[in-house]
């Protein structure tokens, strides 16, 4: 037995309310499976009871996850068992059998929508509740429909939580009326907070240079298999595409929560095949309790996590239980507290450099490939909004404050031609004063000058094998490189960015016309329109003909205002029909995953 199933299962067994914590990967789940099946086989329970035991996971990938265990472990026993998550159509078949069931593992959406609607749903007799990643489901995206699941089931019950990173929240603890649970975090006198044979990483790289990054680190590792966490649906969608295009070398994956449940569970397998090399780009739909049959060799983190607890979630994802793994954080100069509160946690993360000498600029290819095909800057344009949005919203403005991005730098990266409007961003900007954002730009100039900094300082020495050190790099380059990276001549711009506003100067010279006869004298000005016959050209002026040359030009302007107003007429038109198409697509989108969710302090909810 594992460490927490040694201290958890015999007080399981007796009976009562657990709040277990352990690292990820050290056998949690047969830590509250065996206790259901031992309960209910205990009481004789029959599929005449009913509901006996409800196992709740907030995604689906972990309930499918946990539904295979419960059926290995538990085939000797006679209960029945059913798997109830979103994103599947057969709901009426599952409304005829529900209620025979004894043991439901779900999503708390899914379990919810048979609560509201399914006929003699009845869960009055429930022995056990679990609650897998406990602090997930008890956040606050969950908290209306935990709170509706709560209130119709029975106060008298065992409730086993489990995590790797476990609440102590009293509050969220009374929800679920507990009764003396037993605390059991087996690893609190651990050194670290996170796996043993796990190696950790993180590095400094500017917002506008992550795909760079991203593409050479691929490149250099085209033998492995690669978890790669980003904060958005979109930006998933954006980079697994022009990746896909780009041709690393290597298999291309994604999975994200707006994708069909059956592709997300083929894609899922996939990438849990042995002796096969990918990469696979995901939100944190993937970053909790999974288990990839010790697939992951790096987990690599192109957007920082919202919090300590989501960090230790992803790199959980490798070096479960006795193998090993590694990871490397990406943190731009503006993220680097993460790195201390990290430290703070006793996660043994080690500051490292990469090889500018290896470093591949992809952004001018970007760029050619948003002409080529049309898809893609809707994709690039969309991406770029919700990464500003993911990190606008985030609770932790010490780590994330928007208004310290280089957003016109991040488009060109991007490929885009412009910079997209983000009207969240100018609101903010409006409520800024100048005082404000002049204080801020000492502080900004500060962090970026963490690129001198020793590596000692941040995280001591850190030893890499061979095959690292062609692009990880942990002693430090010259000054020269690191300037070279920082203005950006190492990796080309895709386009000419403005820095400043033009100055009209209100004090330049005033030109002047000067027109010649045919005698090459200068004529003053109005002459043309002068009564010649007078004598006195430079005074009196003809009025018929000025008359008839003001008739011409209303005609003139009458003429081009119909073509301005049909031509006016015909933009607007335009207008309304790439709206209808836009809302037309947004429908289609909503349709191919009713179920699914965009993402929301950088992690997908489960409907």
């Amino acid at each position: 037995m594992t460490d927490i199933q040694r201290a958890s299962l015999p007080h399981a067994l007796c009976g009562r309310d657990i709040l277990g914590a352990a690292k990820t990967g050290s056998g949690k789940t047969l830590a509250f499976i065996i206790p259901v099946l031992e309960k209910l086989y205990r009481t004789r329970w029959g599929p005449e009871d009913g509901v006996g035991s409800i196992i709740i996971s907030p995604t689906r990938e972990l309930a499918s996850q946990l539904f295979e265990v419960l059926k290995s472990v538990g085939k000797h026993h006679s209960f029945s068992a059913g798997l109830l998550i979103g994103g599947r159509k057969d709901v009426d078949a599952e409304k005829e059998h529900v209620n025979e069931l004894n043991i439901l593992v779900c999503t708390p959406g899914r379990l919810l929508q048979h609560m509201d609607e399914t006929p003699n749903f009845d869960c009055s007799q429930l022995q056990v509740l679990v609650l897998d990643e406990a602090d997930r489901i008890l956040d606050v995206g969950f908290k209306k429909a935990l709170n509706a699941i709560i209130s119709q089931l029975p106060k008298y019950r065992q409730t086993l939580l489990f995590s790797a990173t476990q609440t102590k929240s009293v509050q969220d603890l009374a929800r679920l009326s507990l009764k003396d649970p037993e605390y059991l975090s087996v690893h609190d006198e651990s050194v670290t907070a996170t796996p043993n044979r796990l190696h950790q990483t993180a590095m400094i790289v500017p917002l506008d240079q992550k795909l760079d990054m991203l593409w050479s680190f691929i490149k250099a590792h085209l033998n492995s298999r690669i978890l790669v966490f980003l904060s958005s649906c979109k930006q998933v969608k954006f980079v697994f595409e022009v990746f896909k295009k780009l041709r690393p070398g290597i298999p291309l994956k994604c999975l994200h929560g707006r994708m069909k449940q059956e592709r997300r569970m083929g894609i899922y397998s996939q990438f849990c095949e042995k002796d096969k090399c990918s990469v696979l780009f995901s939100t944190d739909v993937a970053s909790r309790g999974l288990d990839f049959n010790k697939a992951v060799d790096w987990v690599v983190q192109v957007d920082c996590p919202e919090d300590v607890a989501a960090y230790i979630h992803r790199v959980g994802r490798t070096a479960r239980y006795l193998c090993g793994g590694r990871s490397v954080l990406f943190l731009m100069p503006s993220e680097i507290k993460m790195l201390e509160k990290l430290q703070e946690k006793k996660i043994p993360i080690q500051f490292i450099k990469a090889n500018t000498k290896r470093l591949q600029s992809v952004s001018t290819l970007l760029a050619a490939l948003l002409v080529k095909f049309d898809n893609l800057p809707p994709l690039a344009q969309r991406a770029f909004i919700t990464y500003l949005r993911s990190i606008h919203i985030q609770r932790d403005k010490e780590v994330f404050d928007v208004m310290k991005l280089p957003t016109e730098e991040f488009s060109a990266s991007l490929g885009l031609p412009m910079t997209p409007r983000v009207r969240f961003l100018k609101q903010k900007i409006k409520t800024k004063t100048v005082s404000e954002e002049s204080s801020l730009q000492p502080e900004i100039a500060a962090k970026e000058n963490l690129f001198d900094l020793p590596s000692e300082r941040l995280s001591g020495k850190f030893e890499e094998d061979e095959a690292e050190k062609s692009f990880l790099l942990t002693k430090e380059t010259p000054h020269g490189e690191e300037k070279a990276t920082e203005t950006g001549d190492v990796v080309p711009a895709t386009r000419v960015l403005k820095k400043k506003k033009l100055k009209i100067n209100v004090h330049r010279p005033v030109g002047t016309r000067v027109v010649f006869d045919d005698e090459g004298n200068t004529l003053p000005p109005l002459a043309t329109l002068a009564d010649t016959k007078s004598g006195n050209s430079s005074v009196l002026l003809d009025k018929d003909k000025v008359s008839k040359r003001y008739a011409e030009m209303r005609e003139e302007m009458k003429q081009q205002d119909k073509e301005d107003k049909l031509l006016d007429r015909l933009r607007r038109k335009e207008k309304r029909m790439k709206e209808k198409r836009k809302l037309k697509r947004g429908r289609e989108e909503e349709e191919d995953d009713a179920e699914g969710e965009d993402v929301l302090s950088g992690s997908d909810r489960e409907a």
